[in-house]
This record gives structure tokens, C-alpha cells and sequence, in this order.
């Protein structure tokens, strides 16, 4: 053997470095999650305004401004938005009170119903409520802390993300120089493939879930406004926020629109909240999602699910809403390497039309044999 032949592992030997790559990576996303989720959200938003920087350089906007006012423009909707939910949070929590005592009454009227029919003392049943309404209020008094640090690394977040945002714009050239640096010249025309395919997908998806939710928000507000339930606006904005989470947050939303149902109107108005909710969850699931979301996304559900949890191991809810593009980009890379292309397929929605297995087995390819003879 000299020091030209390749080394040729063992299967086995192959699935151990496997195995060690993909735990030391997971362990990786989940140690550095408090620097790996402000860069990516900022590298997504990055290319999201770079169109609307590159107009304004056309037009001799200096680079500098430029990216000034396309970060101002995006702070400003967003400050928007947060101020019409929190104007929304506002009216909701004058009426809180009025909505917990209505809630506690509701409580003790279904318990004593069922404790009458099941032939058990009531009291029994609320001191249970009861004593585990106080351990819940002492857990959460016991987690202000850990709550309060939350927050802080969160307002961290919110000041570190423009700042990286303005700075992957400004130094892009820089970032693009390395990477034509990092590639041989031969694979400089798959190098801009992938990038391009890369920010295509960001762009699109992202745009995409801004159109998808505007839309999911109007149509739960508008079955809220029409059944007659209280805070019919903040709940179908909740709802559509809460619905960014691939296959879990539509399910996750209907519980409070019920709950509010129940409580201020009636149980029917809750099952009709049940329908209603039910019918924009398909439109969304099989017309938005598909047309608007996921037109440049091509992940099959299964795929989707398990990303989707695992980012919720990982980095929570950040993780989830992460996880599908993030996915995606992993796609584009496993298509344009010819070892990893297997890999692709098995994340992508291309379904094979074979209906048996496309290569023989050894008991079929001895059959043939012995046929021949």
C-alpha cells in the first residue's frame, strides 16, 4: 500500500464517525445557541433587505445609508406590529379580572355537575384544584428568576440583532471574497449555484410566511368578529404567530380561542370556534402553505416533523420556527455533492412512481440465474 491509495474503512468504522459527527454537531447547535440564533435570524433578515439595499446603491445611495435606511424601514414595521398587539394585551388585561372570577365560577359549576353525577364529594375535587393551583403559583414564583435572566438575554438579542445585521450587509463583498478564496476555480460555478439557490429559498420563505400569516391573521380574526368572541383581534394575531411553527403551531392555537369561547359565550360557540379554526387550517395546510410557503421549500413532512422537534430540543421555539429553512439550505447543499445526494433526495417531497424496489436482491438474482440454467 504507498501513501497515494485512498484508506478504505469498514462499514462499520464509517457509521461510528457518522454517528460521533452528528452528536458533536448537535451538542455544538445546543451549547452555542445563545450565538448561533442572533446570527442566523440577523444572516436571514440580512438577505432579506439585501434587494432593497442593492436598489438604493443603483440609484448613488452611499452603501452606508443605504443599509441604514433598510434596517430603520424594518425596525419601524415591527415596531408597529408590537404596538397594535400591545394596544390588543392592553384591553385584554382590564378585563382580566372580570374573565378569571368568570372562569373560577365556571370551574366550581362543572365540578360540582360532575361530582353529582359520579357520586363524589365536590369539595373533595375543588380542594384538589385548588391545592394544585397553589403549587403551580409557588413553581412559578420559584422560576421569576430564571424568567427575568430569559428576558435579559432576550432584550441582548434585540440589540445585537440590528447590529449584526448592518455588518453582514456592510462586509457581504468581504464574506463573498472568502468563499470564491475558500473554493477551487473548478467548483466556483457550483459555489454560486448553491448561494443563489441558498438566497432564493431565505427570501421566498421568508417573504412568503409574512403573506401566509397576514392572511391566517385576518381569516381568525374575521371567525372571531362573527361568532362574537371577546378579543377576537389580539387571538386570531396570536394564532397566526403561534402558526409559524410547522405542523404544531396550528394545532397549539385553537386551545385559547376555545377557552375564551367557552367562557364568555358557550360550549357551542367553542365547537364552532373548533370548525371554524378546522376549516382555515386546511385552506392554510393545503393551499397557502403549498403556493405561498413552501413553493421553494421542497422538505416532505416526515422530515419536517422530526426537524421540527429536534429544533425544539435545541433552541425551543426559536428552533422550531428555524428548523424547516434551515433544513431546506442543508437540501441545497446535500444536491450539489455527489456523495451527499442520496441524502437530499431522502429530505425532499420527490416521491418515486416505482412500485417495487428498484434493484434486484440476491434471492431474485439467483432465481434468474437458476432459470437461465
Amino acid at each position: 500500500m504507498t501513501e497515494s491509495d485512498p484508506i478504505t474503512l469498514p462499514f462499520y468504522a464509517k457509521v461510528t464517525f457518522i454517528l460521533i459527527g452528528i452528536f458533536m454537531s448537535i451538542y455544538m447547535l445546543y451549547v452555542g445557541d445563545e450565538i448561533l440564533v442572533p446570527l442566523i435570524f440577523s444572516l436571514f433578515i440580512a438577505i432579506l433587505l439585501n434587494p432593497m439595499v442593492n436598489w438604493m446603491v443603483r440609484k448613488k445611495v452611499p452603501k452606508i445609508i443605504a443599509i441604514s435606511l433598510a434596517l430603520l424601514l424594518a425596525i419601524i414595521v415591527i415596531l408597529g406590529l408590537v404596538a397594535i398587539i400591545g394596544a390588543q394585551f392592553t384591553m385584554v388585561a382590564k378585563t382580566y379580572p372580570q374573565l378569571k372570577d368568570k372562569f373560577e365560577h365556571t370551574i366550581t359549576d362543572y365540578t360540582q355537575w360532575i361530582a353529582a353525577r359520579l357520586n363524589t364529594d365536590p369539595s373533595a375535587v375543588l380542594n384538589w384544584l385548588h391545592s394544585t393551583q397553589h403549587e403551580a403559583i409557588s413553581s412559578l414564583n420559584g422560576s421569576i428568576g430564571h424568567t427575568l435572566l430569559t428576558v435579559g438575554n432576550a432584550f441582548v438579542v434585540i440589540v445585537l440583532v440590528p447590529v449584526y445585521v448592518f455588518l453582514i450587509l456592510h462586509y457581504k463583498p468581504l464574506f463573498l471574497e472568502f468563499i470564491r478564496r475558500l473554493f477551487d476555480p473548478h467548483h466556483h460555478k457550483t459555489v454560486v449555484e448553491v448561494l443563489g439557490s441558498i438566497k432564493t429559498i431565505i427570501q421566498s420563505y421568508l417573504v412568503g410566511l409574512l403573506i401566509e400569516g397576514a392572511i391566517v391573521a385576518v381569516l381568525n380574526s374575521v371567525a372571531l368578529l362573527v361568532l362574537g368572541v371577546e378579543y377576537a383581534i389580539i387571538l386570531g394575531i396570536t394564532g397566526a404567530i403561534v402558526n409559524v411553527i410547522p405542523y404544531i403551531g396550528g394545532i397549539i392555537g385553537f386551545g385559547v380561542p376555545m377557552i375564551i369561547a367557552f367562557l364568555t359565550k358557550s360550549p357551542l360557540t367553542a365547537l364552532l370556534v373548533l370548525v371554524l379554526y378546522s376549516v382555515i387550517q386546511f385552506v392554510d395546510n393545503h393551499y397557502l402553505v403549498p403556493y405561498i410557503v413552501a413553493s421553494k421549500v421542497k422538505v416532505n413532512a416526515l422530515v419536517a416533523i422530526v426537524v421540527v422537534l429536534m429544533g425544539g430540543m435545541l433552541w425551543g421555539v426559536t428552533g422550531m420556527f428555524l428548523s424547516i429553512p434551515l433544513t431546506a439550505l442543508v437540501k441545497v447543499i446535500f444536491d450539489h455533492i455527489n456523495a451527499l445526494k442520496p441524502w437530499g433526495f431522502l429530505i425532499g417531497d420527490d416521491i418515486p412512481t416505482l412500485i417495487r424496489l428498484p434493484f434486484a436482491t440476491p434471492r431474485t438474482r439467483q432465481s434468474k440465474s437458476a432459470s437461465k440454467n
